[in-house]
């Protein structure tokens, strides 16, 4: 079983917990463990406010986050698989090398560790990122759900 979900939010800060909240939200759809809900919450937070800091920096009114999410629950229903794209319309990344690599940021005055890209990384199980300078940038994630619950009935069929 498969299901859909396509946001659209102005990017300013007091939307990060709002697309948080309704990414989770979403995910529900799979049963996610507090765990896996966490992880979510989190990677997505990085992602939209990467999106709200540096790809509209003068952040003026039509400045735009896109979030698709795509969740996919496999037959047996233990288990399953959350897709998330956050794209936003920015300045796009010159170089993505570069900005991927932990403690790089381009605001070095401002309080940024420069950790957004490799928090997404470690709290997901897949993740790319997609720029092009003056376009923007679209980030995807996936998240597997319920693999370890799945293993552990699995575990016990065959005990």
């Amino acid at each position: 079983m498969n299901n859909y979900m396509k946001l659209e939010l102005a990017a300013i800060g007091e939307n990060e917990s709002f697309a948080r909240s309704a990414v989770a939200a979403f995910a529900l759809f799979l049963n996610p463990s507090l765990t896996e809900l966490s992880d979510i919450k989190t990677a997505v937070s990085e992602a939209v406010t990467n999106c709200i800091v540096h790809a509209y920096r003068q952040g003026k009114e039509g400045d735009k986050i896109v979030i698709e999410c795509r969740a996919c629950l496999c037959p047996d229903a233990l288990h399953g698989t959350l897709h998330i794209e956050i794209t936003d319309y920015g300045c796009g990344i010159d170089d993505l090398e570069r900005a991927i690599a932990p403690f790089y940021t381009t605001l070095g005055d401002e309080e940024r560790s420069g950790m957004g890209f490799t928090i997404m990384q470690t709290f997901m199980d897949d993740f790319s990122v997609e720029s092009e300078r003056g376009r923007g940038t679209k980030v995807k994630m996936v998240k597997k759900i319920g693999i370890e619950a799945a293993d552990e009935v699995e575990k016990r069929a065959n005990a």
